[in-house]
Parts: structure tokens; C-alpha cells; sequence
């Protein structure tokens, strides 16, 4: 059966490669499309249970290490703390400011809960995916510098998000073991010493690229997978020391793109190209594994949570950090509701949960699957409309801070 069930997904892929550029201007994204056949091949029956759960913990743990690797690459520090005014606000201000709406958002729907576990659960519903609503950040019309605002924004706040999900996992877990565990020292290892990993891998390995490259002695061939075993190799060494794999990752990459400073183009090319098959995995994996039990614990107190933070947290928080900025309301208002809750939600929770025992594991994990496919859905359909009457608006406005000329980035491309 699990053959049968491989040949299905597979011609599956195919086919839909073969339209994927036709529906990316549609409101059916990739992500919506991944979960929904995952969701139904999981009702089929193709997949049995114990063997599909070790490949979503296995293609989780690959493809966050080497998204946020190559997202954080990607990243100009010298252009953000120059021209990125709006990105800059909604990671130094805006996230913050959505785990804190959101920790009391969640408190009125889970009253009972222990304040660590609120907090965990809004860091957890922080992180945005540019992937569902690629539509807006792929769509033309809509200005340069507000496209790459948000693709900025999305490649740094899951990995910007992180230690707080970690230390608020941590005070979880001592409140509902109810013993007297160090837990603030573990997670004060995990968040320092992932970092110094990051750091000197990504350092040493961009020094060792920049040589190479000057003397002839390797090719973009090898360095892509010079690029990949550079963040496996920050994941592992920040595990054998102590601290977090998924910080040194991102770390890792932030420190590796701004040494090599555009110079290798693999990361551009995978991220566009490998990548994509990567992250359809995994939507693929989380449908098949995750969604039809997440369903089946999906209440109203959680649906409203869900709800509450897509349209009032985020958009709220936003709003509140792009103020005293030359960003327009419907700018403001734009970049707060195209912020969906992707694959960091559900793979941060999928590998935290086991650390906080079974009662809050089980509603924690729900919450978060069952905001990723409502968020997929939402964001997709709303994609290109919502980017279409934006364009319009700016247009109608003439010139205006939105249509600005912008920096560059490490490829060449404009960057906000």
C-alpha cells in the first residue's frame, strides 16, 4: 500500500508542476493545495500512521534547518539598518508587540492555562510565511518596496521568533512538570550557545567560500552543497555543545549571506527552485499527518483564537509599529493582514511540544495546525484580490513613499 500511496503522490507532484505557474496568479496556492491532498490521502488511507509520522518529524527537521539557513542568507544587514525602515519596525516592534496581544488574546479564550503557556502559544502564532500568499509578493503591480518589505520580514521573524518560542516552551514545561528543573539554565544554553555555533560556522565557512571562489578552486555546482552541509553543520554543532540547532541555523546563514555577500548564487536559485519541493513536503506531510486529528480537536474557544489573531493581532500590532512612518494606512493595513501563519508555526510546535507534557502538548499542537490550513486558506483566496485593489489604491495615489525607488539586495534585485 505505502508503494501505491508514493506512486500517487508522485504523479501528483508532477502534475502539478506542470500548472504551477498558472495557478500562482490564481487563488489556489501551492501550501493550500499540498495540505488539502495530504488531508485527503490521510483519509484514503494509503499512508499507514507509524511509518508517515518518522518522515514528518525527519523532513521537519531538514527543511526548517535549511529554510531558515538560506532565508536568513538572503538577508543585507547594511541595507536593513539603512533602507529597511518598515521590515526593521515589524520585527524590532511589531512581533513583539504580536506575542503580547496575542498572550492576552489567549488568555480570554484559555483561561485556565498557566501565563508559560499562553506566551508560548502566541510566539508560536508570530511567525509569517511569505510562501501563502506568494500571489502578493510575486504580483508586479504591487510596489517594489512594499513586495520586499514583506519578503524581508518573512525571512527573519521565524528565526527572530524562535528564542521566544524556546524560553516560553521552557517556563511550559517547569510549570507542568512541578519539579525543581533548571529549566531557565537549559534554555539560556539553548539560546547562547546556538548563536556562537552559528556564528563561527557561518563566519569560517564564508571565508573558506570567498578563498575558494578566488582561486579557482571550486564552482556553484559545489558550492550549493558546500551552502547545505555549511547548515547542517551549524544545526550539529550547536546540538553537540548544548544549545539549539534551529538558532545556529539561522544564525548561521545570517552571518554566511553577509560574508559572501551575494556570491553564491545557489541559495537564490535553491530557495526558488529545490526549496520549493522542500516546503510542498512538507505542507504535503502536515496534511497527511497532522490536519485530520488537529480537526477533530477543533473547538469554538480555538477556532475564535484562531480567528482573533489572524484578523485582529497581527493587523493590530502591525498598525501600532509602522506608526510615525511614511507608510500609508492601506500600506499599514496591507502588510498586517498579509502576514500568514505557515510551516515555522507548525514545525516550531510539532518539535516543542514533547517538552511540555501531554496536557497542553495535545491543545497547543492543535491550535497551531488548525491556524496553519485556516491561514493557507484565508491568505491564499484573499491573495490576489487583496494584492489587486492594494495596486490600485497606490496607483490612484501617484507618486508616494510606497513607490519610492529602493536599495539592492545581494542578487541584484531592488530591496525595500
Amino acid at each position: 500500500m505505502i508503494t501505491t500511496g508514493l506512486l500517487i503522490v508522485a504523479l501528483f507532484v508532477a502534475l502539478f508542476a506542470m500548472v504551477a505557474n498558472r495557478l500562482a496568479a490564481t487563488i489556489i496556492t501551492a501550501p493550500m493545495v499540498f495540505l488539502a491532498f495530504g488531508t485527503a490521502m490521510a483519509i484514503t488511507g494509503w499512508f499507514p500512521d507509524g511509518e508517515t509520522e518518522h518522515v514528518l518529524h525527519l523532513v521537519a527537521e531538514i527543511a526548517l534547518v535549511v529554510l531558515l539557513f538560506l532565508d536568513a542568507s538572503q538577508i543585507d544587514l547594511t541595507a536593513l539598518r539603512k533602507h529597511h525602515l518598515w521590515p526593521e519596525r515589524m520585527l524590532l516592534f511589531g512581533l513583539p508587540l504580536a506575542i503580547l496581544f496575542g498572550t492576552g488574546v489567549t488568555w480570554v479564550f484559555f483561561p485556565a492555562w498557566p501565563l508559560a503557556a499562553l506566551a508560548l502559544l502566541a510566539a508560536l502564532l508570530a511567525p509569517t510565511d511569505a510562501a501563502l500568499g506568494q500571489a502578493v509578493t510575486s504580483d508586479m503591480r504591487v510596489p517594489e518596496r512594499v513586495r520586499r518589505g514583506l519578503t524581508v520580514e518573512s525571512g527573519l521573524n521565524d528565526g527572530m521568533a524562535l528564542p521566544a518560542v524556546l524560553l516560553f516552551a521552557s517556563l511550559a514545561a517547569q510549570v507542568m512538570d512541578g519539579e525543581d528543573r533548571n529549566w531557565i539554565a537549559f534554555a539560556a544554553g539553548q539560546l547562547t550557545l546556538g548563536p556562537i555555533a552559528g556564528i563561527l560556522i557561518g563566519y569560517i565557512g564564508g571565508k573558506m567560500l570567498l578563498f575558494a571562489q578566488d582561486r579557482g578552486l571550486t564552482a556553484p555546482t559545489f558550492e550549493g552543497i558546500g551552502a547545505l552541509a555549511l547548515a547542517g553543520s551549524a544545526y550539529l554543532l550547536a546540538t553537540e555543545i548544548g544549545g539549539n540547532g534551529f538558532i545556529a541555523a539561522f544564525v548561521g546563514g545570517l552571518v554566511f549571506g553577509n560574508v559572501v555577500k551575494g556570491r553564491c548564487k545557489f541559495i537564490f536559485e535553491f530557495t526558488e527552485g529545490d526549496g520549493q519541493l522542500l516546503s510542498w513536503a512538507a505542507f504535503f506531510l502536515l496534511g497527511l499527518v497532522l490536519v485530520p486529528e488537529a480537526l477533530t480537536q477543533l473547538t469554538l474557544p480555538m477556532l475564535g483564537l484562531i480567528l482573533v489573531s489572524l484578523f485582529v493581532v497581527r493587523p493590530a500590532a502591525i498598525w501600532i509599529a509602522l506608526l510615525r512612518t511614511d507608510a500609508s494606512p492601506p500600506t499599514r493595513f496591507f502588510f498586517g493582514w498579509f502576514g500568514p501563519r505557515g510551516l515555522a508555526t507548525a514545525l516550531f510546535a510539532l518539535l516543542i511540544v514533547p517538552q511540555i507534557g501531554e496536557e497542553l502538548a495535545g491543545p497547543i499542537l492543535a491550535v497551531a495546525i488548525n491556524t496553519v490550513w485556516i491561514s493557507a486558506l484565508l491568505h491564499g483566496i484573499s491573495a490576489v484580490p487583496g494584492a489587486r485593489i492594494y495596486a490600485d489604491m497606490v496607483a490612484r495615489k501617484g507618486p508616494c513613499p510606497e513607490t519610492e525607488p529602493v536599495a539592492k539586495s545581494f542578487d541584484g534585485d531592488v530591496e525595500t
